[in-house]
């Protein structure tokens, strides 16, 4: 056994404890001490501001007082309780998720995060409808076990993937990288809406108990669907019999400057996945909005599925004071007008100053930068699937700047806390404007 005590906390970390999505032997972890709203600091009591939310799931920042006290207060009361029986934390997180949930939504399923939450909402459409096939986006992602990850888009499944499982992918709206040679946002919506029926055509209108969506996608992007766009896949959805259900596990609980993403744009799912922002992250949380008809098919009917935890005491005491917060403090409006009225003119202004920003997309606080070595061409600033030596750079010096900023490919995600203020967000920004210094030696165009 190695003598720890001669050991540095990094090392510590690194000795003990297996990364997800890492190669165990290039780990650099920050080893973060404390965190405080849109704060976080190291062990060297070094601080940065979190343009990451972490996972995109911190919407309230850390250690909010009335979420932290909730916890506590739970915590002398009552830690844990099997989810056979009854809770008043669970019924009424359920409850203010249902309230700001769509019409028809009657029940809430809770589960321990948004990999779950995706499993049970995929595994009671297939149950509902007597159906085998689901149908998701390539540029989406939808969680790491075994069905979410062969649902997800991205490259992550492809090492993961030994089967589809009854999963066809296709290619959602993406009018700057189009896969249907569109023009214009119209365009791209009506060519994706007629490439999706023509797959659930060919591939049997009678197989597909579900499509899986991320109503704005997140680590894949930020790509905010075009008018109409969702409408349209309702509107299949309906006509061939299929589940609709929206993954709101990112873009949901304010981020896009409404409760859920899909509200945005008039449409209501049948299911709902949510995780991160319900509670920040405080306690795991994750579960299924859902809505009359699926959830009376399990009235005399036994779902098969559960966790030893469904409905844990401490995270639903944690998702009550969340949404409380949320609703008393306006936060969901604030992340409205922070992406109105700060973020989007700015980050234009940044891609007037720096050539290397191809794209400016996002929603609320829930903002991509895709950045490119050619604008006329497109050209990522790293390849699909990996990183570069550009973005390596660019993340070393926002590090170096004190900036967390979330990052995929050749893309930089702004994503703040939704109750961020507007000097925070500025000065979030004047660091990245800093940090893209690096990013624009690379730029060929």
């Amino acid at each position: 056994m190695k003598d720890r005590s001669t050991m540095t906390p990094q090392q510590r970390e690194v000795a003990s404890v297996f990364h997800s999505w890492s190669a165990q032997s290039t780990l650099n972890p920050l080893m973060v001490k404390s965190a405080h709203g849109v704060y976080v600091t190291d062990e060297n009591d070094t601080t940065y501001m979190d343009f990451s939310s972490q996972l995109v799931n911190t919407n309230i920042g850390h250690q909010h007082p009335s979420v932290v006290r909730a916890i506590q207060e739970q915590a002398a009361l009552l830690c844990t309780i099997a989810p056979q029986h009854g809770n008043e934390q669970r019924y009424r997180a359920a409850e203010l998720i249902i309230d700001h949930s769509f019409e028809g939504a009657t029940k809430v399923f809770f589960t321990n995060g948004g990999t779950e939450a995706v499993e049970h909402a995929v595994r009671m459409a297939r149950l509902h409808t007597g159906r085998p096939k689901v149908l998701a986006a390539y540029r989406s992602y939808h969680g790491a076990t075994a069905t979410s990850i062969n649902l997800t888009g991205d490259p992550r499944r492809w090492p993961n993937d030994n089967g589809a499982s009854g999963v066809v992918h296709f290619f959602g709206p993406f009018l700057y990288r189009s896969a249907y040679n569109a023009t214009s946002e119209q365009e791209e919506c009506e060519r994706a809406i007629a490439n999706l029926e023509n797959i659930i055509t060919f591939e049997g209108p009678n197989a597909f108990a579900a499509i899986i969506l991320e109503t704005v996608p997140g680590t894949a992007g930020i790509m905010v669907p075009p008018p109409g766009y969702l409408a349209g896949v309702r509107a299949l959805c309906d006509k061939y019999g299929i589940i609709y259900i929206a993954d709101e596990v990112m873009c949901g609980f304010g981020r896009t400057g409404s409760w859920f993403a899909y509200q945005n744009f008039g449409v209501a799912p049948d299911l709902v996945a949510f995780a991160k922002g319900v509670n920040s992250g405080y306690v795991p949380l994750g579960g299924v909005v859902i809505n009359e008809a699926v959830a009376a098919t399990f009235n005399d009917r036994v779902y098969p599925g559960g966790l030893t935890y469904s409905g844990h005491p401490l995270a639903c005491a944690a998702a009550v004071a969340s949404i409380n917060a949320m609703q008393n403090e306006h936060i969901v409006e604030n992340a409205r007008r922070i992406g109105e009225e700060v973020l989007r003119p700015a980050l234009g202004e940044l891609a007037q100053k720096h050539q290397v920003i191809g794209d400016v997309r996002g929603l609320g606080v829930f903002f991509a930068l895709d950045l490119v070595t050619n604008r006329s061409t497109r050209e990522p600033l790293a390849p699909y699937g990996a990183s570069s030596t550009a973005m390596n750079e660019l993340v070393g010096a926002c590090r170096d700047e004190g900036l967390l900023i979330f990052n995929n490919f050749n893309r930089l995600h702004v994503v703040p806390p939704c109750n961020v203020t507007d000097d925070e967000a500025r000065e979030g920004l004047a660091r990245l404007d800093r940090a893209l210094k690096v990013a624009d030696q690379y730029y060929v165009g």
